[in-house]
């Protein structure tokens, strides 16, 4: 086991002209000799700048694949912020938090979002018309050297130095930046290959936003390390288009949130995805319209997983030979996962429902600057995910729903995201939902659904009363335009219940 940067150099070698980066964007095709040579040029830009930590804001693109390999080769850190949501302050927020001033980000992307420039920030537009003649024979001259001398040319560093900065969703609290090393994700990639049995030959769609941990591991370093082909676009929510690259490309591969393969899933075409053999949701939970959907009208199945930003983050997915409907899967051979009971923290049997834990490398160095959040959530090298499951007697993993997402009511613990589901079932296909708890001096903790369009309340309680307990009703269903959503595509929770709190306090001040 290697730095990652050092594997992708390996694999470069190795492969040569074979196709590493399909940029759909910019219609660029670019050779892993060819991506070499491009982060080896970045290099020399990026150590100009004597931040240790250097932010990155590029959509996905043949650029952020090569100037985040061009920072860790550099023997940097980079520190990759949302863009999709809050752009300038996201990118404040990281600076003050790992004490760095350097962010390169795109003119095109700050014009395309509205983003005003931060103090900091250069441009890859700039750095990439800096570049010489001299430039571009120099790094192929050092690419071209024999595999011992080139790697003891460039940076080496250690399985346990910082491979990026991450940041939690923050849907739930201020985000946490999460430090994840090259023992994490190289322990993460091997846990993944030998699970979903990938392979060289696979051509994979990298869509998910790399600040994102989801894809900067599945959509960046898995297909460099591995040798695959990673087809990038920088909207995935161009539903149409990415269908259509999916069906041109001959992906093999495809990884995403459930909002996005509901969108893939309205606008694709009888043949769009005949060439995939693989398709794994995860970051959100799954309905089940998708499953049938995609079965129905391509004959292909979704496979759940789930991970966390601090775990590099997959711990359990399902596959096309060990596979449960409604389940996250097994557990990756390399790890280990127990369910530990709320109150005594003892280890619980299968088909007990508590606190999912998991150990193994692939979880997380700590939070940046912050020991106590790091002591409170990793206890004798366990992760506590903060989210309730269960294993069943065939090593299957369930999961119920974040912890905070359970509310107390009447004295029994409610699951908001099952009162969701069920709900989810019940609504037009065209209607989203987020179902919260708002706090109540007078009547204690009330549910609320938050929907984005106006619905037959009486008739939908009615359906759901036949599935759930009076107490995991909700008491009122609350009309929004859209639902505020994270980068990944998921509810921002905190965002909802937040816009929930504000809509009661206003209709007590009238009242």
């Amino acid at each position: 086991m290697d730095t990652l940067h050092r594997d992708f150099v390996r694999t470069a070698k190795r492969l040569g002209k074979k196709t590493a980066i399909v940029d759909r964007t910019l219609d660029l095709r670019i050779s892993y000799s060819k991506a070499l040579i491009a982060a080896l040029i970045l290099v020399r830009k990026i150590r100009r700048h004597r931040d240790g930590f250097i932010g990155l804001m590029i959509p996905n693109s043949a650029g952020s694949f090569l100037a985040t390999l061009g920072v860790v080769l550099a023997g940097k850190v980079p520190v990759m912020i949302n863009y999709s949501t809050g752009a300038a302050e996201n990118a404040e927020y990281a600076q003050n938090k790992c004490g760095f001033r350097t962010i390169i980000t795109s003119r095109a992307l700050l014009e395309k979002i509205g983003c005003r420039i931060v103090k900091g920030m250069v441009f890859i537009e700039d750095i990439m018309a800096g570049v010489s003649v001299a430039d571009k024979l120099r790094a192929a001259a050092q690419a071209t050297l024999p595999l011992p001398l080139l790697l003891r040319s460039i940076h080496g560093g250690e399985l346990d130095d910082n491979a990026v900065i991450l940041f939690t969703s923050g849907s739930e609290k201020d985000p946490k930046a999460v430090q994840l090393t090259h023992r994490n994700f190289q322990s993460n990639i091997k846990g993944c290959l030998d699970h979903l049995e990938l392979l060289e030959e696979d051509v994979i769609l990298s869509i998910l936003p790399l600040f994102h941990v989801f894809g900067h591991n599945t959509n960046f370093w898995l297909p460099l390390i591995t040798g695959c082909t990673a087809v990038t676009f920088a909207n995935p929510l161009d539903y149409e288009a990415v269908c259509r690259t999916v069906r041109e490309e001959k992906i093999t591969v495809m990884l995403g949130t459930p909002i996005f393969f509901n969108g893939y899933l309205r606008k694709s075409r009888p043949g769009d995805f005949s060439s995939v053999r693989l398709a794994v949701a995860g970051a959100d939970k799954t309905p089940e319209h998708l499953f049938k959907g995609f079965l129905e009208q391509h004959n292909l199945q979704i496979l759940e997983g789930y991970g966390c930003t601090e775990t590099s983050p997959v711990i359990s997915v399902n596959t096309p030979t060990q596979i449960k409907f409604g389940s996250i899967g097994k557990p990756l051979a390399n790890l280990e996962v127990r369910i530990r009971d709320l109150d005594t923290a003892e280890d619980l049997p299968p088909g007990r429902e508590g606190k999912i834990v998991v150990r193994g490398d692939l979880v997380m160095k700590g939070y940046f600057d912050d020991l106590e959040e790091t002591a409170l959530r990793i206890r004798g090298g366990w992760y506590d995910t903060g989210d309730m499951g269960m294993l069943d007697e065939e090593g299957f993993l369930w999961h119920r729903g974040r912890l905070k997402r359970f509310v107390k009511i009447g004295g029994e613990m409610v699951s908001l995201v099952r009162t969701e589901n069920v709900l989810i079932q019940l609504l037009p296909d065209n209607v989203e939902c987020c179902v919260v708890e708002v706090a109540d001096s007078v009547k204690g903790a009330r549910i609320v659904a938050a929907v984005t369009a106006p619905v037959n309340e009486k008739k939908i309680l009615r359906a759901m009363a036949q599935q759930l307990p009076n107490i995991a009703l909700p008491r009122s269903f609350e009309v929004m335009q859209e639902l505020p959503k994270m980068g990944s595509g998921k509810a921002d929770f905190r965002g909802v219940q937040a816009e929930m709190r504000r809509k009661f306090d206003r209709s007590r001040a009238s009242d």
